[in-house]
């Protein structure tokens, strides 16, 4: 044995003792060591005690790829690897779950007790909804959790999730995802709780508090702007303003911060402004940290620190490549090695040490934080459950069963009644499909339940189930479609499967893909021969139900014109065939609402609810191919189905809403008492929303925000007594600079049951309103109608000048009447001191004095 390894091995068993055996060297004496301690001294002093290659090894990723040989750990590799520096990080993304527990203890041990100071590192697994290895319980997506608007299902998700995570030995997971998307052409929107930054907001604080109430140290990500990609690319740059930089894309980020503990955040691959955010001080350091708050450690999105030189090409190697990154404050580097090329830097005086000591120190101040030295192996973690346990299989199956959306129900034809059907044809390339989505660690039907096995259970004996695919997801092979409409014939109605298909994580899949990270589309009209598909089935005759099971909602106006009756499905987890049978069958009501606007068209997109005032269209004149109009010629601007709708089989009434007064200082809470009444035959479940307008403000601000909601179970004829709370605050605007300010002024709340279902509008103000009288309320004052008759003359235009037909003009006295031609003229008797009235659909109506006039033009305003 060489010196080297005797060294090794000598500071191995010193590391150990230290560690296990107090009484041969107190651990009290060595500061680091003493628990009693603050994070921020024992970080401090372990911090003096490295060196950089130390450092370097703390603010890096042990990879998979580094030690293991397929499932099993190679422990030459590792040694050879690491030598006696400890890494910061460590994961086994191909293991099963099983392996995950002792192998992960092998790696942690080796930290511990074969390096020098034997400082733990995290283990780390992604968990976005379920644990990504073999055997773990497989959730529904997060569009899915979004679409429940149920916080305490995040909460639960995240609960559960931790009990199988603290078995695996796993501490760190690169979860949750709290982007907030607006670009339905990405892959990873099904990774999105929503549209909307406040849904986004109170789902990211029940997960992560999830997580940190049971042992688990979530990441946020992906900090930056990141869910609105230029063509809806992946990585692509993000183009917008700093208010909607602050106001959406980093709500979510701000309001986790705020409210909980979180230790750790990931930033994007993506650019804002023409900078990395990776590389970004004012993103990293002067937001996150500064104006956030944000205490913990940032973790490089996987190879991003690389892609600096090889994509931005902001860096020329890989010193200046770390050089931005850590100047701006990322901390950790994952699944690249810019930062190994400055150990020899530092000893020339050619890189800044302080920029890795405050690397170092983050990330050392979070794993004392978190009880990593005293608990490195979480055998003291107090909640731990057993893979696959009934438990959390339940609650998959409760978000599943929240998360269905009915679209449309005609002639109430769901939910079906099995005594009046004899047969079923079920249809589709996604009825006999298990869609996990994107990162899981299976596509296999034997590890969930597909829609085709959950109504064949719940069918019975006496009712005949037909089925076949008609086509793939992706392929435009037709040749299926015949044997499909020979089902739907021979049957009572058919159920028709359609969608997306997500890939595994890191796992080899044969089977196309159409959504999921790098999965993008240029068109969201549904893929392959689909439509195709659907119009053929429709075509026999029998009534239809369209089941969309998918990450993205699709263009599908189609469906929306022809089908009977139509669902959408979020991936639903391992329990999804038997959830949407439950829902077709009645044993569950849905309940879910959607988390994102469908669009009628490619076309259309953007098409989120909470636009500014002038981002739908001016005109308002929508038209059709029989009908030309203006602002779309042959469309409206309008979603198909809009943010937070949802129908249910059974009715809601919105008896009364209130706020409990109406004047509020800026720091007050507005408390919105809702009374509600199941008046239908079957027990539901509600979404309350609460949305917010700003009346006038000197920033533009959405045509509506929601503020509120709140789901409430209600048995038949049950009436509840709901209150819902906006902090004031949350009405703020921004700035210019991005910081938020009070504005007194009129704002309305909106009570309803979807963005364009509002049901109740209760008016209050900021401050108290300004007394004065409105120079054009005065001009609407009852004029007298008096002096001789005269014959006016004139042009109606719209604010661009053109002329408007079909403006009606009348006397104030109501006897004269005129219409405007094809040029916006008109003539009219009138009274010489009397009024004119001009009112078209569409138009506010104006009232005009005459003043012995006999030539009025005006303009109308929308």
């Amino acid at each position: 044995m060489n010196f080297k390894k005797i060294s090794i091995l000598l500071s191995g068993l010193f590391a150990f003792s230290i560690f296990s055996f107090a009484g041969i060297v107190d651990d009290h004496e060595i500061p680091y060591r003493n628990p009693a301690l603050p994070a921020e001294v024992r970080a401090a002093d372990l911090l003096k005690r490295m060196t950089i290659e130390e450092k370097i090894a703390q603010i890096s990723h042990l990879h998979s790829w580094n030690v293991f040989d397929g499932q099993i750990l190679n422990r030459e590799k590792l040694a050879d690897f690491c030598k006696d520096r400890g890494f910061g990080f460590f994961e086994g993304f191909p293991l099963s779950a099983e392996n995950c527990r002792e192998t992960f203890r092998e790696i942690q041990t080796y930290m511990i007790q074969e390096t020098r100071l034997g400082i733990p590192a995290f283990p780390v697994a992604e968990s976005l909804h379920g644990v990504v290895h073999d055997g773990a319980t497989i959730y529904p997506q997060n569009i899915a959790l979004g679409s429940t608007f149920n916080k305490e299902l995040a909460y639960q998700k995240a609960k559960y999730i931790s009990g199988e995570l603290n078995t695996m030995g796993v501490r760190q997971v690169l979860s949750p995802c709290i982007d907030v998307v607006r670009e339905l052409r990405w892959g990873r929107v099904e990774e999105s709780y929503s549209e909307d930054p406040f849904l986004c907001s109170e789902m990211a604080i029940g997960e992560t508090k999830g997580y940190l109430d049971h042992g688990i140290s979530p990441m946020l990500k992906h900090y930056g702007p990141h869910g609105n990609p230029q063509s809806g690319l992946n990585l692509a740059s993000v183009d917008c303003g700093l208010r909607d930089l602050m106001d959406i894309y980093l709500k979510p980020f701000e309001r986790v911060i705020a409210e909980t503990d979180v230790k750790a955040v990931m930033s994007s691959y993506n650019a804002w402004n023409r900078t990395p955010n990776s590389a970004s001080r004012f993103m990293l350091t002067d937001i996150l940290r500064h104006r956030f708050g944000f205490k913990g450690y940032v973790y490089s999105d996987w190879g991003v620190i690389d892609m600096l030189k090889t994509f931005h090409k902001t860096a020329s190697d890989d010193v200046e490549a770390a050089r931005q990154a850590l100047s701006a404050g990322l901390d950790v580097e994952a699944s690249s090695s810019c930062f190994q090329a400055l150990p020899a830097l530092i000893r020339a005086n050619e890189f800044d040490p302080r920029l890795i000591d405050q690397a170092v120190l983050r990330v050392l101040t979070a794993k004392f934080s978190l009880g990593l030295f005293e608990d490195p192996f979480q055998e003291k973690a107090s909640w731990r459950l057993p893979l696959m346990d009934e438990r959390s299989i339940a609650v998959s199956r409760q978000i599943a069963d929240e998360s269905i959306v009915l679209l449309k129900n005609e002639k109430e034809l769901l939910p079906l009644d099995r005594k009046k059907l004899r047969s079923i044809a079920v249809i589709g390339p996604n009825a006999d499909k298990v869609q996990f989505g994107d990162y899981t660690w299976s596509k296999k039907k034997s590890d969930g339940v597909t829609p085709l096995e959950g109504i064949r259970k719940l069918a019975g004996k006496d009712l005949t189930i037909r089925y076949a695919a008609g086509c793939s997801i992706a392929s435009l092979d037709r040749s299926g479609i015949p044997e499909a409409v020979a089902a739907a014939e021979a049957s009572d109605l058919s159920i028709v499967f359609v969608g997306s298909s997500s890939t595994a994580f890191v796992r080899h899949s044969t089977e196309p893909s159409t959504s999921g990270e790098g999965i993008d589309l240029n068109d969201i009209n549904l893929t392959g021969a689909q439509q195709q598909l659907l119009e053929a089935v429709k075509a026999t005759g029998k009534p239809m139900i369209v089941v969309l099971v998918a990450g993205k909602p699709f263009a599908i106006p189609w469906v929306k014109a022809h089908a009977d009756a139509a669902l959408v499905q979020w991936y639903g987890g391992q329990e999804e065939g038997n959830s949407i049978a439950a829902v077709l069958f009645g044993e569950v009501n849905p309940s879910g609402k959607l988390s994102f606007s469908f669009p009628q068209s490619t076309g259309h997109l953007p098409v989120f609810y909470n636009h500014l005032s002038t981002d739908r269209g001016f005109y308002k004149e929508p038209g059709s191919y029989e009908h030309p109009g203006r602002d779309y010629v042959f469309s409206s601007p309008d979603a198909l189905w809009a943010f937070g709708h949802g129908l249910s089989y059974t009715s809601f009434d919105y008896l009364q809403a209130e706020t409990d007064k109406t004047y509020y200082s800026p720091h007050d809470t507005v408390k919105v008492n809702v009374r509600l009444k199941n008046s239908g035959k079957r027990s539901g479940k509600e979404v309350v929303q609460v949305y917010v307008r700003d009346v006038v403000s000197s920033v533009m601000t959405p045509v509506k925000a929601l503020k509120a909601f709140e789901k409430v179970a209600l048995e038949p004829g049950e009436t509840r007594e709901l209150q819902l709370a906006v902090p004031m605050h949350e009405l703020w605007l921004t700035d210019e600079t991005g910081k938020r300010f009070a504005e007194d002024g009129e704002f309305e709340i909106q009570i309803g049951t979807a963005s364009d279902d509002i049901r109740f509008v209760r008016k209050i103000w900021m401050g108290k309103p300004a007394q004065q009288t409105d120079p054009a309320e005065a001009e609407t004052l009852p004029l007298a109608e008096t002096g001789k008759i005269i014959r006016i003359k004139g042009v109606v235009r719209d604010i661009q000048a053109t002329p408007i037909k079909g403006v009606k003009v009348t006397d104030g006295s109501g006897k004269y009447t005129a219409t405007t031609d094809g040029t916006g003229a008109y003539c009219i008797k009138a009274h010489e001191n009397g009024s004119l009235i001009f009112s078209r659909q569409g138009y506010s109506e104006q009232r005009v004095p005459v003043k012995k006039q006999q030539k009025i033009s005006i303009q109308l305003k929308k």
